[in-house]
């Protein structure tokens, strides 16, 4: 009898990863060109854009280390599943102050929650992890990462996944943001980010491994696009705290669009592909 993913993580409790790297802005410089976005000021000393640090704190596992795929086999947060399917499914940030390009950024993650749910698809193990953000001794931030593991051990059939259909339309905005996606933006920004999760890349793997209908769009990468909308249409303000939730996937070849409405202690946020249901929800709170 198989256990149960409860009896799997009842005494799993991962230590903390520590680690330290310096702000460069090239990574920063090299998402505005991903997105043709305007590029933010980036000499030492300039604000970070909330989330960019998502381009610094980077492991850098060894190919011997990759598993089937793309992910490491193994890691200091990686749950003991078995036949371990990974899914990001949102997040939290709290800011405390700028992150200055050319600081050392360091952070300290640790296991903050683990539970267990069942969906349609079985049991689903959701683990959040914590990291805290100091930027040359200062206090940054914290930021949580949701993230969403099912079984499928070898042998199990791959849960299929259809192409979503047409949704309801886009809502009324204050701010609009798009951005056309195909294999070669989400390789791009797979490299960027130092994934290697095969999803996003190598579409026989993506549908015929894992039963998405395409290529799947990064859930980070629709993340950081909601935070573009007040980047650049309320760039006297400064985010204090973002909260996204990832509902559904998309899939590329598709533009994805992110809309705001303002409210009056900040944005609420939708993103997601043109004719279909959102992606991520996602809300800001503005300074």
């Amino acid at each position: 009898m198989s256990m149960s993913l409860a009896d799997l993580l009842r005494d799993w409790q991962p230590g903390a990863v520590e680690m330290s790297r310096r702000v460069d802005p090239w990574p920063a410089a090299a998402f505005a060109g991903l997105t043709d976005a305007p590029e933010p000021p980036l000499k030492d000393g300039d604000p970070l854009p909330p989330m960019w640090h998502w381009f610094t704190l980077l492991e850098h596992p060894a190919t011997a280390e990759i598993g089937a795929d793309g992910h490491p086999a193994n890691g200091p947060f990686w749950p003991p599943v078995p036949g371990r399917r990974r899914m990001f499914a949102g997040g939290r940030l709290r800011v405390a102050a700028p992150i200055p390009v050319g600081s050392q950024l360091a952070t300290r993650s640790a296991v903050s929650n683990v539970s267990v749910k069942s969906g349609r698809s079985g049991e689903m193990a959701f683990v959040t992890v914590r990291h805290e953000l100091i930027a040359d001794g200062v206090e940054a931030g914290v930021e949580e990462q949701d993230i969403v593991y099912r079984s499928e051990p070898p042998g199990t059939p791959p849960k299929t996944m259809k192409r979503p259909a047409a949704g309801a339309p886009e809502p009324p905005a204050d701010w609009r943001a798009e951005l056309a996606t195909d294999p070669v933006l989400l390789f791009r920004f797979s490299a960027l980010t130092y994934n290697g999760h095969r999803i996003h890349y190598d579409r026989d793997y993506a549908t015929q491994a894992e039963g998405y209908p395409g290529l799947v769009i990064h859930g980070p990468l629709l993340a950081l696009l909601a935070l573009e909308l007040p980047r650049l249409h309320a760039p006297a303000q400064s985010v204090t705290s973002f909260d996204y939730r990832l509902i559904r996937p998309a899939f590329a070849p598709a533009t994805v669009v992110a809309t705001a409405q303002r409210t009056p202690d900040g944005a609420s946020v939708a993103v997601g592909a043109v004719g279909v249901d959102p992606s991520l929800t996602a809300t800001v709170v503005l300074a």
